[in-house]
């Protein structure tokens, strides 16, 4: 998977999941203030990214993820 399917599979999970606006969402969104995601739909996202990608980000990285680049870089290290 490259760099923009990764980023149009995000975006797609993100508006699933939250309903956001494909439109808004960029790489260099911060999924905390720009997109309203809080710590509990933080931890239903990697539990998301668990089912569909079959591994677990782990938490110390989970913990620095905050923007959907930060999320693209995270999936692509595992």
């Amino acid at each position: 998977m490259n760099q923009d399917q990764r980023f149009a599979w995000i975006v797609d999970v993100l508006h699933e999941m939250f309903e956001l606006d494909k439109a808004k969402i960029t790489p260099q969104s911060n999924l905390y203030t720009d997109l309203d995601i809080d710590s509990i739909d933080a931890v239903d996202l990697a539990v998301k990214l668990k089912q569909l990608t079959g591994k677990r980000l782990q938490p110390e990285v989970f913990k620095t993820v905050r923007t959907v680049q930060d999320m693209m870089d995270a999936i692509e290290a595992l």
